[in-house]
C-alpha cells in the first residue's frame, strides 16, 4: 500500500500558474498525475520514471513540468499558462502503470495504481 497526499491546488485566472506537490510513502514506482472533472473521463496528465524521464499528454506539453525528488519521496507538477479546460481535480498517482511510465497510463482503470485524495484546480476565464 502506498500513501499519497496532494497539495497546492487553488483558483487562478487563465494564464496564471499553480504548483502542485505530492508527498508519497515511497518513490519506488512510476509516478504521475491524472485529472478528472465532473462528467468527464479520467485523463492522464503526466508521468515520470525513477530516472526523471517525464512524459506528458499533448494538451499540457510546454505548459506543465513534472518532477520528483526521490530522496524525499515527493512529486511536483508545475503548471503555467493555465487554461479553463485545465479545471479539474488533480490526483497524484504511483504504480507500475502496466510497465510503461507514460502519461496516458496515469490513473488508467485496470492498472494497479495508488492515488491520493486529490486537489482541486480551478481556472477562470
Amino acid at each position: 500500500q502506498v500513501q499519497l497526499a496532494e497539495s497546492g491546488g487553488g483558483s487562478v485566472q487563465a494564464g496564471g500558474s499553480l504548483n502542485l506537490s505530492c508527498s508519497a510513502s515511497t518513490s519506488n514506482y512510476c509516478m504521475g498525475w491524472f485529472r478528472q472533472s465532473p462528467g468527464k473521463e479520467r485523463e492522464g496528465v503526466a508521468a515520470i520514471d525513477s530516472d526523471g524521464i517525464a512524459d506528458y499528454t499533448n494538451s499540457v506539453k510546454g505548459r506543465f513540468t513534472n518532477s520528483r525528488d526521490n530522496a524525499k519521496n515527493d512529486l511536483y507538477l508545475q503548471m503555467s499558462n493555465l487554461k479553463p479546460e485545465d479545471t479539474a481535480m488533480y490526483y497524484c498517482a504511483a504504480g507500475s502503470f502496466g510497465g510503461y511510465c507514460h502519461a496516458s497510463r496515469a490513473g488508467r482503470s485496470g492498472l494497479k495504481t495508488y492515488w491520493g485524495q486529490g486537489t482541486q484546480v480551478t481556472v477562470s476565464s
